[in-house]
């Protein structure tokens, strides 16, 4: 879809300037891209365009020129905003400790029809959608395209707390269509209002800019569990950025800390005290507006959330608008699984076994050794073959060493092109850093080492070439326990310290748990096969 840029008469926003400024700004001859004028008493006015910013005069800004502004202008709600009846554009106050404008933010509003095709089979879908951005970056405009659009076909209500989506005054813009709008008379008060809007006037749709206060939150909760599409904004430019926001993670699920049995914890091979969704998410689809023709589009946001909680993100859906306006969709390719884990070294999908596709959250086809997946992405399985490890973040010298001395055929590259497999720490997973998103992207296997330690390295390379041991069976792993109890009422009793003999890391790891549960210490010595812990008082 060609776009249409429509700017919502700009001459009636220069009208309200001072006769210098105006003609600053008409010199600077880049109207389409202005963004935004700042006026500030003391200083020099600047005009900000979508690339740059620029000095309109080398006068400072007198009290008189503020007056002049703000004379032929709308009031001032509770929230320091005005606008200019029938136009979209907004200017906002900085006021001083007695209450006087200092400075202005003159935005320049404009309406831009096209800009929702980027997203528009999803608006269209039904789907409760939040949008995520920058200041600036056009999601008020992506809002307002999008509530004109659905009220072609359906009730939409829009909840305009600070007139900016259908504009100042009591007609709304035309930019809205046949879109409904509530104007909201103070700031604190939005969330009654878009509880009245869904009690009192029907509506299938309610749009919503700004979501910025927990009433807010909850009272979006409230709407959607009725029934009702949502479409809104909420500050915060990632998803990350949400679920770190105390006051606002409940619009996507929230997140609280859960502590696991015993049992629970050892399959899953993490702590105890882990973290959770607490809740299912309000909206149900998450759109990251990056620039104004690259959208990041988390189409599942409860998989999105889950996976970000156990420490493996899974990569957004990406839509991008080239220069001749087509729209460009890179799916989220399915990736090896990469899952971080508190005590493990994370490990590949093994022979046989179903792992989860990351686009869809569904089980993936199974992993045979003959098959063209496997092809693709070698898993080493019985056979020692040689593989190209590169290391990033990890130490190839201890890379290098613990190969040499496992005895197995693993060649540490330069060359993160030339690999077979990527290993890192969990540090630069968690960055989701350039290199290790590139290689997700290729489908190469990932491994995600807790610390740059020895033991880590080793263990890596025994998940690589499928040299770790099997589950013990039952009774062995009885014995273990009677043994490790020995031991720590040994050392309860007295003793500096206990050795229990070596054994293998499933085996080690029950005794350090066990340590841990008496409230002792425990350490692992030695190297494998003779590898042992040592339980101890601090």
């Amino acid at each position: 879809m060609t776009q249409h840029r429509i700017t919502d008469d700009l001459e009636a926003l220069l009208e309200v300037l001072p006769l210098n400024i105006r003609h600053a700004v008409e010199k600077a001859n880049n109207s389409e891209k202005l963004l935004e004028i700042v006026i500030d008493l003391g200083r020099v006015p600047a005009a900000r365009f979508v690339e740059n910013e620029i000095s309109l005069l080398e006068k400072e800004i007198t009290r008189g020129e503020i007056d002049h502004i703000t004379e032929r202008i709308g009031d001032f709600d509770a929230d320091n905003r005005a606008g200019m009846e029938r136009t979209l554009h907004r200017i906002s106050a900085i006021r001083n400790r007695r209450g006087v404008i200092v400075g202005l933010t003159c935005r320049v509003g404009r309406a831009v029809y096209g800009t929702v095709d980027i997203i528009q089979d999803i608006i269209e879908s039904g789907k409760s959608v939040l949008i995520l951005g920058r200041p600036g970056v056009g999601k008020t405009t992506l809002l307002r395209e999008a509530a004109r659009i659905l009220a072609e076909n359906k009730r939409v209500v829009i909840v305009d707390t600070s007139n900016e989506i259908g504009g100042d005054g009591d007609v709304p813009h035309p930019a809205v269509g046949r879109a409904r709008r509530m104007q909201v008379s103070q700031p604190t008060q939005q969330h009654e209002v878009m509880i009245e809007a869904v009690e009192n006037h029907n509506p299938e749709v309610i749009v919503i800019d700004e979501i910025g206060r927990e009433l807010e939150a909850l009272a979006a909760r409230t709407i959607a569990e009725r029934g009702v599409q949502l479409i809104g904004t909420a500050h915060g430019q990632t998803l990350d950025n949400l679920l770190l926001n105390p006051t606002l993670s409940d619009l996507v699920g929230g997140i609280e800390a859960v502590t696991l049995s015993d049992e629970e914890a050892r399959r899953r091979g993490t702590q105890k005290t882990v973290l959770e969704r607490r809740a299912p998410p309000t909206f149900d689809v998450v759109i990251e507006i990056q620039t104004r023709d690259r959208f990041a589009v988390h189409l599942d946001i409860i998989a999105s959330v889950d996976s970000l909680l156990r420490g493996a993100p899974l990569p957004p859906e990406v839509r991008t608008r080239d220069a001749e306006g087509k729209i460009v969709i890179e799916k989220a390719a399915p990736v090896v699984k990469s899952k971080l884990e508190a005590k493990e070294v994370v490990k590949p999908a093994r022979r046989g076994k179903q792992i989860p596709d990351q686009t869809t959250g569904q089980p993936a086809p199974v992993i045979e050794e003959q098959s063209q997946q496997s092809k693709q992405t070698p898993l080493i399985t019985a056979a020692l073959q040689t593989v190209r490890v590169f290391a990033y973040g990890v130490a190839r010298n201890r890379l290098a060493q613990a190969a040499k001395r496992l005895g197995v055929p693993a060649v540490v590259v330069t060359d993160e092109s030339e690999a077979d497999v990527l290993v890192t720490l969990r540090t630069y997973y968690r960055n989701r850093e350039q290199i290790v998103m590139d290689a997700e992207h290729r489908g190469m296997p990932i491994y995600v080492l807790r610390a740059n330690t020895v033991a880590q390295v080793e263990q890596f390379l025994g998940d690589l070439y499928n040299l770790t041991e099997q589950q013990p069976p039952r009774d062995k792993l009885d014995g273990v326990r009677e043994e490790t109890q020995q031991a720590i009422a040994a050392v309860l009793n007295g003793e500096r310290w206990v050795d229990l003999p070596p054994g293998p890391s499933l085996v080690r790891r029950l005794q350090h748990e066990l340590a841990r549960n008496a409230e002792l210490v425990s350490h692992s010595y030695g190297k494998e096969p003779r590898r042992h812990v040592r339980i101890f008082r601090e």
